[in-house]
């Protein structure tokens, strides 16, 4: 029996398309008008003249491309050497030569990984002869599978093989100049921020969204966990969220359908107009190999991959760039350029193609005597594509981009022909950032406002606003619901730990008489709880960069380093800052900032020094989970390694910003680059295991639904049973003047007063008895709010700020700090006793109570704007 009968899953036999349903799709073809999936599944049949006529509108979309790219006629391709870092891998793929075991290995007298002398001699001989691309390939996580690769790297003091890959891609940029395209597979979202400063691009291959070709037994992919088409997916939308320029693209022939064909184009079409991500498209053809499970499939044929790429180039447009191996076609290089390609993708002086060995790469010289004569000039490329190298940040790291710009022509993004290929430095950088810019933006952001509504790279880095308004308007709007709110209330009333998920949505949606004993109801909980005192801190906040690349929709405070609201402070400066705070009274600084493109990893570790040894009793709240991850990427640290340093800096507490809300559809619209939920819970619990306690937050009012706060809600009082880490919830209206996805025309207009009132006492009310402390937020609601809130179930007022900027630019109309006896007037306002409090609502030394009713928690004078 044919060892292919049992690893192969048969798809349907193709039925020829009607005659009228491919003359129309070729119409719509000819006359630019988009096409559906059936459409392109028809058109991926066509054969014959029908094929020729589909080539030539495909040829005629690229060419506008690459006219409206400005580089009419050429066609690129990247002068690369292949490493293969390590062949072990944890899929097993039917069709695949590259993955091997260890046994194999030992016998070719090969180690699991290639050794940094190996990598470096290929690298090295790569660049004497031109070279400017190193691909780096390797199996999925084999040190999951194969205890002899986690052997390795333990012996070589590596925690995983993504540490051995941004590890080798330092030294190849160091010492030989070439820029590492990595493929290292399936990859999470912290792994994209470790790799992004080390590279100049990634990429994965969709491959298939074909399910049933990874999960029914005989498929291709089945057994391979990173072949599964929504982990996939998932990785290219990580990839755009980060901001990576990325390659991927399909492999046809494997077994899918037409129509499943066509939507694995139309998903790979979604991401890139979600994210502009990706730069290119491979359309591989599927050759069989021997001593494979399917070394019996037939080849794909070439018109398969033809009609393929010229459907590609329709579905995708004129300015995507698509890619056909030229060692798998045969030679027939002018059908691949006639049906739309414009890049031959990789081509090596030096290396086999070690994915495909048995199909040498042709010469560079054929290569280019063969486009020409179909009417294309051969041009060499890097591995990051042209429209990435002109842009820069933040597709482009600053400590990788001085080495994508030693090597490209300034002019057209291309290689420079004539750029010696030599090792750059690599690193870190090592102190902060200069102060520049409006570094008083804390107290003229009051006076003198903002200098405009929005960033001035509003339509680019926050991805597609059209496909966030599709998205948005696809999930609809929430939907009150009818429960019993008469017996929700009485649950509350005698055990609020006893509702049920359908209770819990029936009182969030309460209004009128029903949310005024909503509202006693959580007040009485929290008078048995915490009594009536209400609580307040005095602190300042010191928000020491505002320069922010990550793209987070919801936010007015981010700024371009050219922008004219951008600054940046000086470790002096947040020092200074920290003094005149203790000086007035302060027990607290709470210090966050934007993800500077330029800060160190250690920056935030000498943040804390500095103050610390300036005001040695103040206690440092500071460092968002966003911020705990960019420092331990940046710095090649586990998070729990990361905080440990942070700690022993002077780290006592963080905020549990950057919440949002815990669930990642809405995270999604919300940011294009922020850390994912499961992230932020791995960054807080740690934390909480290491003794560092957090606060925690919801940001509310936006394109969320009160299911999605039951979520929130009731995620953070699980970690708080497992942790006891958490000092209090903070409830934070979103505030939407000057909000991007507001101005976009998709969030709401921020929370109503009803949504404020149900959000704090449900938050009493299901937060109870694990986090007792319900803050809410004067800067977003204001006086009067703040006060109706105290009597829906809060009993903190936080603090007195003495600066706020993130709010303000957003728009909030509650100004920037507030007094002592402001806030105690707040709590009057509510009927109730007040008392300042600690970061951790412990008692208040006498000396620092004095301090701060003598100034009133005021500040003397503002700082000078510059050093």
């Amino acid at each position: 029996m044919d060892a292919t009968a049992d690893d192969r899953t048969d798809s349907p036999a193709p039925q020829p398309p009607a005659v009228n349903a491919m003359r129309r799709a070729l119409r719509r073809a000819r006359d630019g008008v988009t096409l559906d999936a059936a459409e392109a599944a028809v058109l991926l049949q066509a054969r014959g003249e029908d094929l020729r006529d589909l080539c030539a509108s495909a040829a005629r979309v690229r060419d506008a491309g690459l006219e409206a790219a400005g580089r009419p006629g050429v066609i690129t391709y990247s002068k690369s050497v292949f490493i293969p870092l390590t062949r072990l891998c944890r899929d097993k793929c039917h069709y695949c030569t590259f993955a091997t075991v260890p046994g194999k290995l030992r016998r070719a007298g090969h180690g699991m990984y290639m050794s940094p002398d190996e990598v470096l001699a290929v690298a090295r001989r790569g660049a004497e002869l031109g070279c400017k691309e190193a691909l780096i390939t390797l199996g999925d996580k084999p040190e999951d599978r194969w205890p002899e690769a986690r052997e390795w790297l333990d012996a070589h003091g590596y925690d995983d093989t993504i540490a051995y890959v941004r590890a080798m891609s330092i030294r190849i940029l160091e010492e030989t100049g070439l820029l590492p395209h990595l493929n290292p597979g399936v990859l999470s979202w912290t792994d994209f921020q470790r790799l992004k400063p080390v590279s100049a691009s990634m990429g994965m291959m969709l491959e298939t969204t074909a399910t049933r070709l990874w999960s029914e037994p005989g498929g291709p992919h089945h057994g391979s966990p990173d072949k599964e088409p929504a982990v996939r997916l998932r990785v290219l939308e990580d990839a755009g969220r980060s901001s990576v320029p990325f390659t991927s693209g399909l492999l046809i022939g494997i077994g899918e359908t037409y129509e499943e064909r066509a939507e694995s184009l139309f998903a790979l079409r979604k991401v890139s107009r979600a994210y502009h991500g990706i730069q290119e498209l491979i359309l591989q053809n599927f050759r069989a190999k021997p001593d494979t499970a399917m070394r019996g499939m037939p080849d794909a044929e070439l018109d398969e991959l033809v009609a393929t790429v010229a459907v590609a180039r329709h579905v995708l447009g004129p300015a995507a760039c698509l890619q056909a191996p030229p060692n798998l076609v045969d030679g027939e290089y002018e059908r691949l350029i006639g049906a739309g390609i414009d890049d031959w993708g990789g081509v090596s002086p030096l290396t086999p193609d070690h994915v495909n060995p048995e199909r040498p790469w042709p010469q560079i010289e054929r290569l280019a005597e063969r486009s020409a004569a179909a009417g294309f000039e051969l041009r060499e490329r890097l591995a990051v594509y042209p429209e990435y190298v002109r842009r820069g940040e933040p597709w482009l790291d600053p400590r990788v981009l001085p080495h994508v710009r030693a090597l490209a022509d300034p002019a057209t993004g291309l290689a420079d022909p004539n750029a010696p290929v030599v090792g750059l430095l690599w690193q870190e950088p090592e102190d902060l950032p200069e102060s520049y810019g409006r570094t008083d933006l804390h107290a003229t952001i009051d006076t003198e406002g903002r200098t405009g509504d929005r960033r001035a790279d509003f339509e680019d880095v926050y991805g597609d606003w059209e496909v966030l308004r599709e998205q948005v308007l696809a999930e609809g709007a929430p939907q009150r619901l009818a429960g019993d709110l008469r017996e929700a209330l009485a649950v509350a009333a005698d055990d609020p730990t006893r509702l049920t998920d359908d209770q819990a949505l029936a009182l969030f949606h309460a209004d009128g008489p029903a949310l005024d004993a909503l509202g006693r109801i959580a007040d009485d909980v929290r008078r048995d709880a915490v009594g009536d005192d209400v609580t307040y801190c005095v602190t300042r906040n010191i928000n020491f960069t505002n320069v922010c690349y990550t793209g987070c929709r919801f936010c007015a405070f981010a700024q371009r380093r050219t922008d004219a609201d951008a600054y940046t402070l000086s470790l002096r400066q947040v020092a200074d800052r920290a003094a005149q705070a203790w000086d007035v009274g302060a027990t607290e600084v709470c210090m966050q900032g934007g993800i500077h493109p330029d800060l160190p990893g250690t920056a935030y570790f000498d943040i804390a020094r500095a103050v610390k040894e300036r005001v040695p009793g103040i206690h440092v709240h500071a460092f968002s989970p966003m911020e705990v991850v960019n420092g331990a990427t940046r710095t090649g640290l586990s998070i729990r390694d990361w905080l440990q340093q942070a700690k022993e800096a002077g780290l006592d507490t963080i905020p549990g910003t950057a919440a949002e809300i815990l669930d990642d559809e809405v995270r999604w619209v919300l940011t294009k680059g922020k850390l994912p939920a499961a992230t932020w819970v791995e960054v807080v619990t740690t934390a909480h295991e290491l003794g560092i306690r957090s606060s925690s937050t919801m940001m509310y009012g936006h394109v969320d639904t009160p299911a999605h706060w039951l979520g929130h809600l009731r995620l953070l009082a699980g970690i708080q049973q497992r942790t006891g880490g958490f000092t209090e919830f903070v409830t934070l209206p979103f505030v939407h003047t000057n909000a991007p996805v507001y101005l976009a025309g998709i969030a709401r207009p921020g929370p109503t007063a009803r949504d404020n009132r149900a959000v704090v006492a449900m938050a009493r009310l299901l937060l109870h008895p694990h986090i007792p402390n319900i803050q809410t937020s004067w800067v977003k609601l204001g006086a009067e709010g703040a006060a109706e809130m105290l009597r829906s179930g809060a009993n903190d007022l936080g603090g007195t700020l003495m600066e706020e900027t993130i709010s303000r630019m957003a728009g909030s109309a509650y100004g920037s700090y507030k007094s002592v006896r402001d806030l105690q007037a707040i709590a009057e306002a509510a009927g109730r006793p007040h008392r300042q409090r600690t970061t951790t609502y412990g008692e208040v030394p006498a000396e620092r109570r004095a301090a701060a009713l003598a100034s009133d928690g005021h500040l003397p004078q503002l700082l000078p704007v510059l050093d």
